[in-house]
């Protein structure tokens, strides 16, 4: 699992690479702390390289949701695959994010 951080115009983007599964969750999480200080810029989760999330993957993008809610960010995925789709939709998590294609 790969992931990249990059600010652009003004807004926190992370691109991720590759399986978001239980072993990869950790290296993710510690990835990731860039977006808990997120006061005054969206996040932006680039799933365009992303090919499977887990449950532990689905922990992590609602954690980086509850931070962002707190401190007044919106938090938007996009260019997630049918199969991660599905998987959110199963879990009722589709309707807590927001998408852009």
């Amino acid at each position: 699992m790969k992931t990249t951080f990059k600010e652009e115009e003004g807004n926190f983007i992370m691109y991720f690479d590759g399986r978001l599964d239980t072993p990869a969750a950790l290296e993710t999480e510690k990835a990731m702390k860039p977006l808990d200080n997120c006061e005054g810029h969206d996040i932006v989760l680039d799933c365009t390289g992303l090919e499977y999330i887990s449950s532990s993957g689905l922990r992590i993008f609602l954690a980086v949701l509850k931070n962002a809610k707190a401190k007044g960010s919106h938090v938007y995925i996009r260019n997630i695959n049918e199969g991660i789709q599905k998987v959110f939709k199963m879990t009722g998590f589709y309707n807590l994010f927001e998408f852009k294609e």
